[in-house]
């Protein structure tokens, strides 16, 4: 159940642009329910991000799980699940709900299990295509070792305004920059390695 989550959480990342074929029957909701968490991510925005400046930090978002073509569909679904799911647990935590404005927080947490659903569908359908799927667990470790960096930053920041704010820029931008994998995935022939 957890790896179902965790790839959910991955395409609602990548849902934010045009909705052509995925291969798999995603709802057109689920493009606007992607552009609706990158929308609420940019109005959590609760001090301009250039008080924050001096408390910058590069997570190391690996991108090349996004940018690369070494990723079958299911490990490309796989690694958007793990985005969602892992952004789903940084957000739903006390410490969270101490920073954020809470309407704006509730309606991130609840959009992203709908999505995390979507994907569900098109990773059963991605795993019975994939003969010899390659093993998921390498993108997903890649999300998580990200999440931890995350996760640990900001509690040596101690939680502070601006260390949530420079959380918020960073997942709002590694969200936003997994709009390439999305449509790789959304091509009807599966080709994962053009784009």
């Amino acid at each position: 159940m957890a790896l179902l989550l965790s790839l959910l959480t991955a395409l609602v990342v990548f849902g934010c642009g045009p909705a052509p074929s995925l291969g798999c029957d995603l709802p057109q909701n689920h493009t606007l329910a992607s552009g609706k968490t990158v929308d609420l991510l940019s109005r959590m925005q609760r001090l301009p991000t250039f008080f924050c400046v001096n408390d910058r930090k590069d997570f190391r978002f690996p991108q090349e799980m996004v940018d690369g073509s070494q990723l079958q569909k299911a490990q490309a679904i796989a690694f958007l699940n793990e985005m969602l799911q892992q952004i789903f647990e940084l957000f739903h935590t006390k410490d969270s709900f101490a920073a954020w404005n809470t309407t704006r927080l509730h309606q991130l947490l609840n959009g992203i299990p709908k999505q995390q659903e979507d994907l569900e569908t098109c990773f059963m359908q991605a795993m019975e295509e994939e003969k010899s799927v390659l093993p998921i667990e390498a993108p997903e470790a890649a999300v998580k070792e990200y999440f931890e960096g995350i996760r640990s930053y900001l509690k040596e920041k101690e939680y502070s305004d601006c260390a949530w704010e420079v959380v918020r820029v960073e997942i709002r931008r590694s969200f936003s920059s997994s709009t390439t994998l999305q449509e790789r995935l959304r091509r009807k022939d599966g080709d994962m390695s053009s784009s």
